[in-house]
């Protein structure tokens, strides 16, 4: 049976009525400049001030004038990730009908393995890529099956999730605002993992469309494939893979809560031709009725008082209604 999902047959009418060569979107599928991302060595928190202040400023201009940065000698050791990862291929290398069926596969809820873009009306709008969505409070319960160890996964998930949890109390403080309000709002039970397989794909097409993230804070662990792009003045660039670094990005909730003074950057994910790639993400999101307020000390208020219920709600009908995400413009008071 063919672990890969049936994207050439599920989107033959989107491949029929496309001349993908010819469209002006393939320009950030392209190839494009390769660059490295501002580098943070976290053990330099541990260290005396000034220099741990520096690592703190450090941490908050990346979010500022990128939106993107990697840290190393972050605490999650290469032998953890390195399973976590083998287990992660062992998930998608199991027959496409098994992954749809992931509440017995991988006694995870249904619905948390997603392929393709169900909503794509035309190739530029498709992802060509699978992935499971897990909950961390899903994480806890795995258990061991025939063909998947959750241990791997649930060392990788616990560690991932005091990362960005430090890494959020940094990023607040340095915005003049409430560090504990991570801990009191992003809980287990609001915070997931996601796992990503992109095959290799004949044509250029996106792996994942651009977007922001619709959290505070994202941290990515990806293989050496590369096809992580975002955008940096202005143009697409491709960030240079680093087997010793995750990856931090920055969300839209994170952005509306410090006012602007970390910026949620638009990226996506390519498809090679030849090769597959893998990567997992966790994602820092608060509970459903946690209100964003906008503010800070020297400037107004950029955006209007909501909460993340309202705001994936309305993400959900713009990409109903027009097959993307408008996200914070939304919000502009």
């Amino acid at each position: 049976m063919d672990s890969d999902p049936p994207f050439h047959e599920t989107y033959k009418t989107l491949f029929a009525a496309t001349k993908p060569l010819n469209n002006d979107w393939l320009a950030a599928v392209a190839a494009v400049e390769e660059l490295e991302l501002p580098s943070i060595d976290l053990t330099r928190l541990s260290l005396e001030w000034p220099e741990k202040e520096r690592c703190k400023n450090d941490i908050a201009r990346a979010a500022n004038e990128w939106g993107f940065f990697q840290v190393v000698n972050h605490g999650i050791s290469r032998d953890v990730l390195e399973k976590m990862r083998e287990e992660q291929v062992k998930v998608f290398k199991q027959p496409f009908q098994h992954k749809c069926r992931e509440d017995k596969f991988m006694n995870v809820s249904a619905g948390s393995y997603r392929w393709g873009t169900p909503t794509a009306t035309c190739l530029r709008l498709l992802s060509w890529s699978e992935a499971f969505h897990i909950p961390m409070t899903d994480i806890s319960s795995l258990g061991d099956t025939s063909t998947f160890s959750s241990s791997s996964l649930h060392q990788f998930a616990t560690k991932v999730a005091s990362l960005a949890q430090k890494l959020a109390e940094i990023l607040a403080e340095k915005s003049g605002k409430k560090s504990t309000f991570f801990q009191e709002n992003t809980l287990p039970s609001t915070c997931y993992l996601r796992l990503n397989r992109y095959p290799p794909c004949p044509i250029p097409l996106f792996g994942l469309m651009p977007h922001t993230d619709s959290d505070f804070l994202t941290v990515l662990y990806q293989d050496q494939v590369g096809g992580l792009q975002l955008v940096k003045d202005g143009k697409w660039v491709a960030v240079k893979p680093n087997p010793e670094a995750l990856f931090i990005n920055i969300g839209d909730l994170f952005q509306a809560w410090s006012n602007d003074c970390y910026k949620s950057i638009q990226h996506c994910a390519v498809t090679n031709p030849t090769k597959e790639r893998f990567s997992v993400a966790y994602f820092l999101c608060p509970s459903y009725d946690t209100v964003i307020e906008s503010c800070s000390s020297n400037k107004p208020s950029v955006y209007r008082r909501f909460s993340f219920k309202e705001y994936r709600q309305q993400v959900h009908e713009d990409v109903q209604n027009y097959g993307y995400k408008i996200g914070l413009p939304r919000f502009l008071v």
